[in-house]
């Protein structure tokens, strides 16, 4: 990869380090060793049982936030392979960019943040943030898991610039982050752009969820193929699939769709952002940062079409009824929670409310929310109920 490595790739023997100095693994880069610990942590784990759109029990084929996170990092490699950047960079901060989010998807990451507003309030990219260098407990030296500088710029940064949000509290512990006795901060460059590679892992994002959710539903029976043909990119996708395989099924005319629309969208973005590249004359990292606008994109025409499948999948899906019921049993299930847990510390689970005593209210709303957030959507549903529901046969 190294003799294949663009200008303007990051390259890991050249990484800033991380904030607790460790000596270099034999047999991995930098980034590859961070991937590899985000893939062993906890809270990648408990991605498998978090929502995405559909709560995890409703079915088996539905993404949870685990496939997704899965999806958007085999996307995010193979642009990265395309572009000759670092896939190892690309691929994990994919794999890390959902660590934060709580249980029953945005539905969740909203009632959080209507919870925590007298609080700082909730943002799932901070908690990934707070995951991953806090909340997460597996080494004798440190908290979190001391992943690179590199690493953590694109956690924080993959969507741009966020300097302009340092008023808030949650994000002025972003710019704190690091801060020793002296006062010195391991400075994450707020205000620039973050690299290729975390340019390439948003966008994966942003293609994975555009695609499985036609995916998933049609699956649900939420709307039909049909009702797709006057939808732009997919239903000229859908006409030219229908006309090559005139004698397959609905189901493989779904599947074969959805791969080639894939195809179509990681094709626009090479093309843009191979033409951004040149057009700025980047040839370094550093000129990635300091461009004045994102460097990994989407056509200006691609753009557009994505709006309308987005209005589309908004209104026909995001808030079916269907979906809005399980919203609002989520909201309830994490209000009612944090509710009670903030007037009654006592109930949560030792660990818990070992960190929550003795702290002010604002200490012990964050103890709460971090409590919560990790949570799966199975143990949500199910400690709401050991919670709110009286069970006499408890041996007290």
């Amino acid at each position: 990869m190294a003799s294949e490595r663009e200008v303007w790739s990051e390259n890991p023997e050249h990484s800033r380090g991380r904030l607790f100095p460790e000596a270099a693994s034999r047999t991995r880069t930098a980034f590859a060793r961070d991937r590899d610990r985000i893939i062993h942590c906890t809270a990648f784990r408990r991605l498998k049982e978090k929502t995405q759109v559909f709560v995890a029990h409703e079915g088996d084929h539905y993404r949870t936030r685990l496939t997704h996170t899965l999806e958007v990092a085999q996307i995010a490699r193979s642009l990265a392979h395309a572009l000759r950047v670092d896939a190892d960079l690309a691929e994990t901060i994919a794999l890390a960019h959902d660590l934060g989010h709580p249980p029953f998807g945005h539905a969740g990451e909203d009632e959080l943040q209507r919870c925590m507003e007298p609080f700082g309030g909730f943002d799932h990219n901070i908690q990934t943030f707070r995951v991953v260098t806090r909340l997460e407990e597996r080494y004798p030296a440190f908290d979190g898991l001391n992943l690179t500088w590199e690493t953590l710029e694109g956690i924080i940064k993959h969507n741009g610039p966020v300097a302009h949000r340092l008023d808030d509290p949650a994000w002025r512990a972003i710019a704190d982050y690091g801060e020793d006795e002296t006062g010195t901060r391991w400075d994450l460059r707020l205000d620039t752009f973050a690299s290729l590679e975390a340019q390439i892992a948003a966008i994966a994002d942003d293609i994975a969820y555009n695609n499985h959710d036609v995916d998933d539903g049609v699956q649900a029976g939420l709307f039909t193929l049909s009702d797709l043909r006057d939808v732009p990119l997919i239903g000229p996708i859908l006409f030219e699939t229908r006309r090559d395989w005139p004698n397959v099924d609905e189901r493989m005319v779904r599947l074969e769709a959805v791969r080639r629309m894939i195809g179509a969208m990681i094709e626009d973005v090479l093309a843009e952002t191979r033409a951004r590249l040149e057009a700025a004359g980047v040839a370094s990292p550093e000129d990635v940062r300091g461009a004045q606008g994102p460097m990994v994109q989407f056509s200006a025409a691609m753009l557009c079409d994505l709006g309308h499948l987005r209005a589309f999948l908004f209104e026909r899906m995001y808030r079916h009824y269907r979906v809005n019921r399980t919203r609002s049993q989520a909201r309830r299930i994490l209000s009612e929670m944090f509710t009670l847990f903030m007037s009654e510390p006592g109930v949560l689970p030792t660990e818990w409310r070992v960190r929550a005593d003795g702290q002010d209210e604002a200490r012990r709303a964050r103890t709460v929310c971090d409590y919560i957030a990790g949570m799966t959507d199975r143990y949500a549903i199910e400690e709401h109920g050991k919670l709110f529901t009286l069970d006499l046969a408890l041996d007290l």
